[in-house]
C-alpha cells in the first residue's frame, strides 16, 4: 500500500469533506483554460488526481490555509457585528446588569441555567467583580439545553421585570441549585427571595421574555456563539469556562491598553 493511499484512508470523514471541497476548486480553476483549450476534461482531472496522490501534502496545505482564511472571515464578521450591534449588546433594555451599572469596563456572559460549565463559572464572576469595583457585568438568557432551560430564562426575565432588585439573589440561587433548571425550580427559587407568585405569573403572560430570548440568539448567532458559557469582552468573544485569571488578565488588559491584549 502507497504512503499516499494510507494518508487518504486515515483522514477523518469532515476533513475528507473538506479535501474534496479543495479538488473541486482546483478542478474548476484548471477547468477554465483547458474548456478553452478543447482539451478533454477527462484527462485534466487525471492529472490533477495523480499530482494529489504522488503529492498529498498540497492537500494538507490547501486545508490549512482554507482554515486560515475561514477563521479570519470570521473573526471579521465577529468584530463587525460587535460593532453593528454594540448597542444592544452593551445596553439592551432587556438585559439584566450586575455590578457597577455605571462602571467603566463591560463584559457580556452569554449563559444557560443548565449549564455545569456556568455554574462552575459563577465563583470566578462574583469573584471578577469583588475584584473590579469599575466592572460592568451584563447577563444573556441563552437557553440551549433544552425546554428546561427555555422556562427558565423565561421565568428569570419575569423576575427581571417585577423586581429587579431581586435578581442577583435569585440569579444566584437558581444557577447554583441542584437538579434540573426548569419553571418550577425557577418560580420556586424566585419566590423564595420574596416575589410574588401571582405577579410573576402575570409577567410571563406578556411578550418580553420571548422577545428578550430572539433577541439573544440573534446575537448569538451573528457572533457565532454554540454554547455556554461564552464572553464578550471589549471586542474580544471568548468562548467556554475559561477561568477567573483569563479573564482577569482580558479585564486588565483592556482597562489598561484599551483592548484586551497589550
Amino acid at each position: 500500500m502507497t504512503h499516499s493511499t494510507n494518508f487518504l484512508r486515515s483522514v477523518t470523514a469532515p476533513v475528507l469533506m473538506r479535501m474534496i471541497t479543495v479538488c473541486a476548486l482546483f478542478l474548476s480553476v484548471l477547468a477554465a483554460p483547458a474548456a478553452a483549450q478543447d482539451v478533454d476534461k477527462g484527462a485534466i482531472e487525471k492529472i490533477v488526481r495523480e499530482y494529489l496522490l504522488a503529492n498529498p501534502e498540497v492537500i494538507t496545505e490547501a486545508l490549512t490555509e482554507l482554515e486560515r482564511r475561514e477563521r479570519e472571515a470570521a473573526e471579521a464578521a465577529r468584530v463587525a457585528t460587535l460593532s453593528d450591534s454594540a448597542d444592544i449588546l452593551f445596553n439592551s433594555t432587556r438585559q439584566v446588569v450586575l455590578g457597577n451599572p455605571q462602571g467603566s469596563v463591560t463584559l457580556v456572559e452569554f449563559f444557560d441555567y443548565n449549564c455545569g460549565y456556568c455554574k462552575r463559572a459563577y465563583g470566578d464572576m462574583a469573584r471578577l467583580i469583588e475584584q473590579h469595583p469599575e466592572l460592568k457585568v451584563v447577563l444573556k438568557e441563552f437557553p440551549v439545553l433544552g425546554q428546561g432551560s427555555v422556562e427558565a430564562a423565561q421565568v428569570a426575565i419575569a423576575v427581571n421585570s417585577v423586581a429587579p432588585d431581586k435578581y442577583g439573589e435569585f440569579h444566584e440561587a437558581l444557577l447554583l441549585s441542584r437538579g434540573q433548571a426548569n419553571r418550577a425550580s425557577a418560580l420556586a427559587a424566585a419566590t423564595a427571595t420574596g416575589i410574588a407568585e401571582d405577579d410573576l405569573l402575570v409577567a410571563l403572560k406578556t411578550d418580553v421574555a420571548g422577545e428578550t430570548i430572539e433577541e439573544v440568539y440573534a446575537l448569538a448567532n451573528q457572533l457565532g456563539l454554540t454554547g455556554t458559557p461564552s464572553y464578550v469582552i471589549g471586542n474580544d468573544v471568548v468562548m467556554g469556562a475559561v477561568g477567573y485569571d483569563q479573564l482577569n488578565q482580558k479585564l486588565d488588559a483592556l482597562k489598561n491598553c484599551g483592548q484586551t491584549t497589550c
